[in-house]
């Protein structure tokens, strides 16, 4: 059984596989990451290897607990990826970025796949029919287009992301769901309309915390897939493990 652990810019992401299975998952807290642990590896014994991709922080203690219990690979630059990696700054690419190309090339393997992860940010990665990673572009996630109207401005105040129920916003509040909404909604449409210009055939993944706000609203096709990022964990600490 294989440990998944994705450790965010403010939540830290668990999960189990077993041959390529998803048997358990869960979102907790920084604070609550070591107890849930000791939980899981009761009720799972089976747990031998696991893999951390962090992109946040984690504390030493934590840390050394993974390590002294399990074969623990640590995802970065140097891991070894089962895809080509065309990207110019490998060293800088987030290794969320690099689980959901994996999962891509698990997936769908020898197919033009655009990732987007609608996150803390919002990445759109590609990968093409020759299982190469082209790269893509960053954005700026639903909460923080909120969070940057209160902080950049006098009187805006801060709102709990909200699917807007009209185009037309007739109130302040409103008129702040509705931009921040429609306006990442029509980024995502125009950005998919963009690369559908140049791969024809190609397949779009939605998933990210805030992949269930967007899908339904999409003018684009798309196949949402909540788990993909923990797909291409597993993916890849099964890839590196059989390398060795």
């Amino acid at each position: 059984m294989n440990l998944i652990i994705d450790v965010g810019n403010s939540k830290v992401k668990l999960a189990i596989y077993s041959k390529g299975r998803l048997l358990k998952k869960d979102t907790v807290s920084y604070a609550r990451l070591k107890t849930t642990l000791l939980s899981w590896i009761a009720d799972y014994p089976g747990i031998t290897k696991a893999i951390l991709a962090s992109v946040g922080p984690i504390k030493s203690g934590d840390f050394k607990y993974l390590s002294d219990h399990f074969d623990l690979h640590i995802l970065s630059s140097a891991s070894k990826l089962p895809f080509k990696n065309r990207y110019n700054t490998p060293k800088t690419l987030g290794v969320d970025r690099l689980a959901v190309i994996a999962a891509a090339s698990q997936h769908y393997a020898l197919a033009n796949v655009l990732v987007i992860d609608a996150g803390s940010c919002i990445t759109f990665d590609f990968i093409n029919d020759k299982n190469e990673y082209l790269g893509g572009s960053i954005s700026p996630g639903i909460s923080l287009r909120y969070k940057a109207l209160n902080t950049f401005t006098a009187n805006l105040p801060l709102l709990e992301p909200k699917a807007p129920r009209q185009l037309i916003g007739k109130s302040t509040n409103s008129a702040i769901h509705a931009g921040v909404i429609y306006g990442v909604l029509n980024e995502l449409d125009g950005v998919i309309d963009e690369y559908r210009s140049n791969w024809s055939d190609l397949t779009v993944i939605l998933t990210g915390g805030d992949a269930k706000l967007l899908s339904k609203r999409l003018k684009n096709s798309i196949f949402a897939n909540p788990n993909f990022l923990l797909d291409g964990l597993n993916f890849i600490l099964e890839f590196n493990t059989r390398s060795c």
